[in-house]
């Protein structure tokens, strides 16, 4: 069975690997949150995904000013500093030996409750913080063949209902629209926001190309993805026109190119959207990828390795 972008190869070292919980070291079956955690009873916390490269992590200083972001916006106090918690990041992977072909799960939630209720104030404690690091390659066959796209009835919410540009993790809309488009027989959903107009997708940040030019939707009504934010970057920076701008279905379907990105996966070309074909069908053997997406993704790949290599001050 397809999981689409998040397919990955299975590795036999993540049997044994070690779990950061609030700084302390757990084996794998070990690892456990109390019942009364407020991110297992309300889904009340913060997330990020990071992937290790080459001994560092990419991106890291971006995606922790999103985690903290998120949580000011919560009115949660992490209470580690951002140096504090990039320390227990390394510790944890120190530990598990791991320096590349690595991704992990970083969770904050505002901790445990004296009772199973929502009120912040009957919170008890510091926040939970987890880390899972675990060896995981994204399956190159999807990025080879590309993935197919089905448009949900979900939609994204206005900022004024739950703003998405918070990472919470509460998912529920996208969980929903990720069963639709599986039960649709696609590997993702495309969602639209409230005026039909494309937003993103359930997982990834989704793009066009048309004559040249890379459009991605405004970002009013999406997770302000860090991998979108740097491809976004890179094709300014390499004269590839791109446009934050509104567009809709119509635009989608006759498309040169699409493709969705993300911090697992990078860019991975999209080949349908409801079952019509995106772009040209490539020559029997070749890669779905098209030339535009297939430079961005080349250059990319590059650009998150010397990330990884800079070791920003966070």
């Amino acid at each position: 069975m397809s999981t689409g972008t998040h397919e990955y190869q299975e590795d036999p070292r993540n049997a044994g690997i070690l779990i950061s919980v609030n700084g302390e070291l757990f084996p794998r079956e070990k690892a456990m949150v109390s019942v009364f955690d407020s991110g297992f009873i309300l889904g009340d916390g913060v997330w990020e995904g990071l992937r290790v490269v080459d001994g560092g992590i990419a991106y890291l200083k971006a995606h922790l000013e999103r985690l903290y972001d998120g949580a000011h916006y919560l009115d949660i106090d992490i209470g580690l500093t951002r140096e504090e918690l990039t320390g227990r990041l390394h510790d944890c992977l120190d530990a598990n030996g791991m320096r590349d072909g690595g991704h992990i799960r970083l969770m904050v939630t505002r901790g445990i409750k004296k009772t199973p209720y929502q009120d912040p104030r009957i919170t008890i404690g510091a926040a939970t913080v987890v880390i899972i690091p675990e060896y995981k390659t994204p399956n190159p066959a999807i990025a080879d063949k590309g993935i197919t796209l089905f448009t949900a009835h979900v939609r994204r919410t206005a900022p004024d209902m739950q703003d998405q540009k918070l990472n919470s993790h509460s998912k529920l809309n996208c969980i929903l629209a990720c069963i639709q488009a599986t039960k649709a027989g696609a590997d993702e959903a495309l969602m639209l926001d409230p005026d039909g107009c494309v937003a993103t997708c359930n997982s990834t940040h989704f793009f066009i190309v048309k004559d040249g030019e890379v459009w991605t939707s405004d970002g009013i009504y999406c997770l302000g993805g860090i991998t979108r934010a740097n491809v976004i970057r890179l094709c300014r920076e390499n004269g590839i026109p791109v446009h934050e701008k509104r567009f809709t279905l119509f635009d989608v379907y006759s498309a040169d190119e699409a493709f969705v990105t993300g911090t697992f996966a990078g860019l991975v070309p999209v080949r349908s959207v409801d079952g019509r074909e995106i772009g040209a069908a490539p020559v029997q053997g070749a890669a779905r990828s098209g030339p535009l997406t297939a430079k961005l993704s080349a250059i990319y790949k590059v650009d998150a390795r010397e990330s990884a290599a800079r070791r920003e001050k966070v």
